[in-house]
C-alpha cells in the first residue's frame, strides 16, 4: 500500500497560504472526513464556502454522477480514498453550485499518513474539467448532427485522400466508409472531371472557402449524379490547414424541377398566343355568320363560353375535383371544338364507339385536342370556310384508335419541315404519359392523323 505523510512545517500557517494560493481546488480532512481545510479555489468551484468542521468529505452543495444521477457525498471518491486507505484518482464528478450552476471535475483524493502509519486525514485536488468537458459534447453533438445529416459529409487531407465519411455519403455514393476511408477523392470524380480536383485543393491551401460549385460526381455503380459542393479549409489546433470538409448535397430533383419549372413557363407562353389566336378565329368565325353586331356579340361571347367550360374540362383532374356527370370521350372532343363551328356538329363530325375519360386521360387528351382545333383553326380544314373535320372513334382489341381527318383546308405542297411546340406537346403527351402513339400523313386536301391508346389509359392514375 502506497502511503502519503504529511511533515510537520515549521510555521503551519505557512503552509496553509502556499495551498490558499495554488489555482487549483485543494481541501483537506481528517480521518473521519470532516473538511479541516481549503482554498479560495475550491471555494469557487463549489460556488460557497463550507463551515470547517461541519462539511463532510466534499463542501459541494450537491454531487452527481456522469450519468446525473445523485452521488451521496458517503460515496464520493474521498469518502472511498478514507475508508479503503488508497488514492482513488480519476472519477468525473459533477458538482451543483447552490445558484443551479454545475461544474464538471476529476477528483484526485489521496489518503494521510502519520510516521506511525496511522491514518490522519486526506487531501483532495479538484480538476475542473467543465470546458473539456463541454468541447467533448460540442464535438459529440457535431458528430451526430453530421452522422444523421441527409448530406453526404466527408473530409480529405491536402493529398487527395478521403479521411471522413458519414451515412449521407454512403447514401448518394454507395461506398460504406471502409471502403473509401485512405483511397483518393477521384474515385468520386468523372475521368473528364479529375482536373476539378488540384484546383479546389490549391484554393483550399490558400485558405479559400470553396461555396455552392456544381457538378457531377460518379457513383459506386457507376452512375453519374448531379451535385452541388461546399468546401471548406480543415485546421489544426495551432491554425495550420491540414486538409478539407465537403458538404456534397444531390441536386438531381432540382434540376427535375427546374426543367419542369421551365417547361412550365413555356407551355403557359404558348397557351397565351393560342388564347388570342383562339380569340381571333371565334370573332372571325363568327362574323362569317353573323348579319348584325348584336348577332357577332352573341355568337362570340356564345364560343368563348364554349372555351371555358373546355378550360373548367381540363382542369378538372388538377384540382382534383369530380364533375356533376361522367365526362365522355365524345363529350371532351365536342366541348373542345365547338368554338370553331359557326353550327355545332356541321364542320366537325363525330362518330363511333363512345368512351368514359378519367383521371390524368381528361388533361391530356384536352390538351391534345385543343392542339388540333387550334392547329385546323389557323392552318388547316377549319380556317377555310367550307372546311370539315372528321373525328371516327373505334376499339380494336384493347386500344382505342382516334381518327382525325381534315378535309377542305389549304392545299399542302408539301408536309412543315420542323415541328413547332404544340406538335412536340400532343407528341409527348400521346406517347409519353397515355403510352399511345401518333402518325401523321399529309395529303393534299388536308391532314390525317391516327392516334391509338391502350384502354387502360383512359382511367385514373
Amino acid at each position: 500500500m502506497t502511503r502519503f505523510k504529511l511533515g510537520r512545517l515549521a510555521d503551519e500557517p505557512q503552509w496553509q497560504a502556499l495551498l490558499r494560493s495554488l489555482p487549483v481546488a485543494v481541501y483537506m480532512t481528517d480521518a473521519e472526513g470532516w473538511i479541516t481545510f481549503f482554498n479560495d479555489a475550491a471555494a469557487r468551484l463549489w460556488g460557497l464556502d463550507p463551515e470547517i468542521g461541519k462539511a463532510r468529505y466534499n463542501g459541494a452543495w450537491k454531487l452527481f454522477r456522469p450519468d446525473g444521477t445523485p452521488l451521496p457525498h458517503d460515496e464520493a471518491p474521498l469518502a472511498l480514498s478514507l475508508r479503503e486507505r488508497r488514492p482513488v484518482l480519476g472519477v468525473d464528478t459533477i458538482a451543483e453550485r447552490p445558484d443551479g450552476s454545475r461544474v464538471h471535475f476529476v477528483p484526485y483524493p489521496t489518503p494521510l499518513f502519520n510516521a506511525a502509519g496511522r491514518l490522519t486525514g486526506a487531501v483532495n485536488i479538484l480538476i475542473d474539467v467543465t470546458e473539456r468537458y463541454q468541447a467533448e459534447l460540442a464535438a459529440q453533438r457535431l458528430a451526430a448532427i453530421v452522422e444523421s445529416s441527409d448530406d453526404a459529409i466527408l473530409a480529405k487531407d491536402l493529398d487527395g485522400i478521403i479521411t471522413a465519411w458519414n451515412a449521407g455519403a454512403q447514401r448518394l455514393f454507395g461506398y460504406a466508409a471502409e471502403e473509401v476511408v485512405g483511397k483518393p477523392i477521384t474515385i468520386l470524380i468523372p475521368l473528364d472531371r479529375h482536373e476539378e480536383e488540384p484546383r479546389m485543393l490549391t484554393r483550399i491551401r490558400a485558405g479559400e472557402r470553396i461555396g455552392r460549385f456544381e457538378t457531377v460526381r460518379r457513383r459506386k455503380d457507376g452512375s453519374l449524379v448531379e451535385v452541388s459542393l461546399s468546401v471548406s479549409p480543415v485546421k489544426d489546433a495551432e491554425g495550420r490547414i491540414v486538409g478539407a470538409s465537403k458538404i456534397v448535397r444531390d441536386i438531381t430533383e432540382q434540376r427535375r424541377a427546374q426543367e419542369r419549372q421551365t417547361l412550365l413557363l413555356r407551355e403557359m407562353s404558348h397557351r397565351v398566343k393560342n388564347l388570342f389566336a383562339l380569340a381571333g378565329a371565334v370573332v372571325t368565325l363568327s362574323a362569317r355568320s353573323s348579319a348584325s353586331v348584336e348577332q357577332l356579340t352573341e355568337a362570340v361571347q356564345s364560343r368563348l363560353g364554349a372555351l371555358a367550360r373546355a378550360h373548367d374540362l381540363t382542369l378538372a383532374d388538377i384540382r382534383r375535383e369530380k364533375a356533376a356527370t361522367p365526362t365522355s370521350l365524345r363529350a371532351l372532343v365536342r366541348t373542345i371544338v365547338s368554338p370553331y363551328e359557326e353550327v355545332p356538329g356541321r364542320r366537325v363530325s363525330i362518330s363511333g364507339l363512345d368512351l368514359a375519360v378519367e383521371g390524368h386521360a381528361v388533361t391530356g387528351l384536352a390538351l391534345v385536342f385543343h392542339e388540333l382545333a387550334t392547329n385546323a383553326a389557323k392552318y388547316g380544314a377549319l380556317s377555310m370556310p367550307g372546311g370539315q373535320v372528321e373525328i371516327t372513334l373505334a376499339v380494336e382489341a384493347d386500344q382505342l384508335r382516334l381518327d382525325w381527318v381534315e378535309r377542305g383546308g389549304p392545299p399542302i405542297a408539301a408536309p412543315p419541315e420542323a415541328d413547332g411546340f404544340g406538335t412536340w406537346l400532343a407528341d409527348g403527351t400521346i406517347k409519353g404519359q397515355l403510352k399511345g402513339d401518333l402518325v401523321r400523313h399529309w395529303h393534299r386536301d388536308g391532314l390525317a392523323i391516327a392516334i391509338t391508346l391502350p384502354l387502360n389509359q383512359l382511367g385514373p392514375s
